[in-house]
């Protein structure tokens, strides 16, 4: 197969790589392998038990629930303890008091009538001694209409209690007994009805007037007709409030705190028969099989979404980065799958050895992911893998979230990335396993201290040493899967850029041979632009390594470049500003070429071409528009670009002319230094050389100061030794 055909593959492989569609499916991905590691741990346990069967082991609740079935019975029972509530009724003494008074009055009123009738027919007949049975009749019959007018006086809940005999008593009676039973009656009603009475005890209090009638000066004749009359009187002063009784057990029953099945309540003790109630619990927790609940797996749906549009929501910054858009998602991705599959297969061994969980080597995906991505991505890692391995590890748990394994994974995991440093070098990854091992241990005992104590000494040593071998195992595992991830994506690490650094790489060796001018200002920019970079919190290394590199391109002409041009004529001098400029412009990109051509990694290409981004030959550009009449056009006289578009090489950038013009500084102070440093800064600002990358003002502050600390030592005033006097007088002389 042919370059040419190679290349174009290259090409089409890398549009479907760096596609929108290829993102999406990669964070589909994301959350499959999510969805795959974690759905074991949100599936029910379902039992094939059954009434009067022995249950094998204990059987806990998973979950907490409320038991319907007993919360309606505590609050019926919480309602029916709300005694009945009563309201007392106003004036209802007084009421029957004027009932019976009127009663009395109206029979001594029947009484004057009846004798005004018997005085008028003596007078019509003196002679007459006895009745006629005619006379008889009627004497019943207005009897009859006597009673029934008093009874029509009353109402009828007392003339029900009161018997015709009683008031045939009273009719018949004399005056005076009926004025006694009058006041008798009043002065009892008062007495017994002086007591809150209710329905129920009104045929109890009627039997407490037979007292006072016995007692009371009047005919023994009356007394049983007074009894009745006046018993049929009391009736209650006291009533049910129904609404009132009805708020108050409504009241009780929203204050009843619904009773619980617990989280981890054992429901079936082992051994036990399950009985109705037990099955009833069992169905409410969904243990049993006929029973299906879609909610943990609409809970799992929510948590791998919430997740992943987390990640999507940060991991927007590893995208953009020409030619390598998705890589950095492509490798994070990996890691994470690579580390949640180790919690998987580690949950599985833990359902047998409990204390297996603690071996779990989650450091591993945060320290790569450290070490090739960075270090804020670490440690949004380590939060996510916390969630997840909490999900995961919960076999052994009661509730869908084990927090102690969350709180050990989170711990090892920032542990990983913190204790790595910031210059990820390789010799530091055992180390770092070391503090792993350290921190890991320390909270396994944390975790069972606060369990107050309940754990035995061998179980102790086991979690232990478990722990202990997770950050060895972490470090080993990095060790060995780093190689493989840098020669599979060609990521630059650390340990690429120290190979890289080495004066015996043959690029090196040729600039130092062929332009040793050039060389020197590298190694002097390498300098000052590592310095700035790790003032900002920036990568100093890349830096530096590509500050080696940043002017290779000046081997293929090297007398044309002033720093080279040691007892030699400058050869620009001969020929004209345009050619000049042709010669000096086309460096960076034949640096570009010499590095690809040599498989250098991309980020030090891109210093190499980037670096001149697209400033202005100011000395060739006025040279041009002395010699020429007509106006030149500025463009023909900058680089093509592209501007920086990394902090590291903005820097490298300003440490580049920085060391140019301070070579051009007769005697160099602090003062003159610091002036030219902030000039050169604001020249660049001012042309937006720096509006394609991410760098701020304040950070372009701090590089200034920390490119004048770096050129103050390299020219600092030095005292003058007595040989180096004497030869200036000699000379002088």
């Amino acid at each position: 197969m042919s370059p040419k055909v190679i290349n174009e593959l290259k090409t089409k492989w890398n549009q479907i790589e760096n596609s929108k569609i290829s993102r999406f499916l990669l964070y589909i991905s994301l959350a499959f392998v999510m969805v795959v590691t974690m759905i074991s741990n949100v599936i029910p346990e379902k039992l094939d038990v059954s009434l009067n069967s022995i249950a094998e082991d204990d059987i806990q609740s998973p979950y907490r629930v409320v038991n319907p079935r007993e919360t309606n019975a505590k609050e019926a029972q919480a309602a029916a303890s709300v005694p009945d509530e009563y309201v007392e009724k106003e004036n209802v003494v007084l009421d029957q008091v004027v009932y019976i008074e009127k009663l009395f009055n109206q029979i001594l009123e029947l009484q004057s009538e009846k004798s005004e009738e018997s005085e008028t027919k003596t007078e019509r007949d003196p002679k007459k001694e006895e009745d006629t049975p005619e006379t008889d009749d009627k004497s019943i019959t207005t009897t009859k209409q006597q009673i029934a007018e008093l009874r029509n006086g009353l109402p009828e809940f007392i003339s029900k209690g009161i018997n015709d005999d009683s008031l045939i008593t009273f009719l018949n009676a004399s005056k005076a007994d009926i004025s006694m039973a009058k006041d008798v009656a009043s002065s009892t009603i008062k007495t017994v009805m002086n007591d809150k009475i209710t329905v129920e005890q009104i045929n109890g209090k009627k039997k407490e007037v037979a007292p006072f009638i016995e007692n009371a000066f009047i005919s023994d004749s009356v007394k049983p007709a007074l009894a009745d009359i006046t018993g049929s009187a009391i009736t209650s002063n006291y009533t049910f409030d129904a609404e009132t009784t009805k708020k108050l057990r409504e009241e009780a029953v929203a204050n009843t705190d619904p009773v619980w099945i617990r989280e981890g309540e054992i429901i079936v003790e082992k051994g036990s028969q399950i009985t109705s109630d037990a099955l009833y619990k069992l169905e409410l927790v969904g243990l049993l099989k006929e029973s299906f609940s879609p909610y943990p797996y609409i809970g799992l749906g929510i948590l791998v979404l919430l997740i992943t549009a987390f990640l999507i929501y940060f991991l927007r910054d590893l995208i953009g980065e020409k030619k390598k858009e998705n890589i950095n998602l492509i490798i994070y991705i990996l890691m994470f799958s690579i580390t949640l599959i180790l919690m998987k297969i580690t949950s599985l061994l833990s359902i047998y050895y409990p204390s297996v969980a603690f071996i779990v080597p989650v450091a591993l995906g945060t320290m790569m992911i450290k070490m090739l991505i960075d270090e804020q991505t670490a440690i949004i890692s380590s939060i996510v893998f916390a969630i997840c391995g909490s999900l995961i590890f919960n076999e052994n748990a009661t509730s869908p979230f084990n927090f102690a394994i969350g709180i050990y994974v989170l711990t090892s995991s920032l542990a990983g990335v913190l204790f790595l440093g910031k210059r990820n070098v390789k010799s530091k990854i055992l180390k770092t396993g070391f503090f792993v091992s350290l921190i890991n241990s320390i909270v396994v005992l944390l975790i069972l201290s606060l369990t107050n104590g309940q754990f035995e000494l061998l179980s102790l040593s086991w979690q232990v040493g478990y722990a202990l071998f997770s950050g060895f195992l972490s470090a080993v595992l990095t060790l060995g899967l780093l190689p493989f991830f840098e020669a599979g994506f060609g990521i630059l690490t650390s340990m690429k850029l120290v190979e890289l650094s080495s004066p015996n790489h043959p690029l090196l060796r040729k600039l130092l041979m062929e332009t040793p001018g050039t060389y020197h200002h590298s190694v002097v920019v390498a300098n000052l632009a590592e310095a700035a970079c790790e003032s900002i919190g920036a990568n100093g290394l890349l830096a530096r390594v590509g500050s080696y590199y940043h002017d290779l391109g000046k081997t293929k002409r090297p007398h044309f470049f002033i720093e080279n041009q040691m007892n030699i004529e400058n050869p620009h001098d001969k020929i004209s500003p345009q050619l000049s400029k042709t010669i000096i412009i086309a460096h960076p990109y034949d640096g570009a070429e010499m590095l690809a051509e040599y498989n250098l990694p991309t980020e030090i290409i891109d210093i190499a071409e980037q670096h001149h981004g697209t400033t202005l030959l100011k000395y060739f550009y006025h040279k041009a528009m002395q010699q020429s009449d007509k106006q030149i056009e500025e463009s023909d006289f900058r680089y093509p670009g592209p501007k920086p578009q990394t902090k590291e090489i903005a820097i490298i950038s300003i440490s580049d002319s920085v060391e140019a013009a301070v070579r051009s500084i007769a005697k160099p102070t602090p003062t003159k230094i610091e002036s030219l440093v902030r000039k050169i800064v604001a020249d660049r600002l001012e042309d937006g050389q720096f509006n394609e990358c991410s760098i701020t003002l304040k950070e372009l502050e701090t590089v200034t100061v920390s490119i004048c600390q770096t050129l103050n030592g390299m020219f600092h005033s030095r005292i003058e030794y007595p040989e180096e006097i004497h030869k200036k007088k000699v000379s002088q002389a």
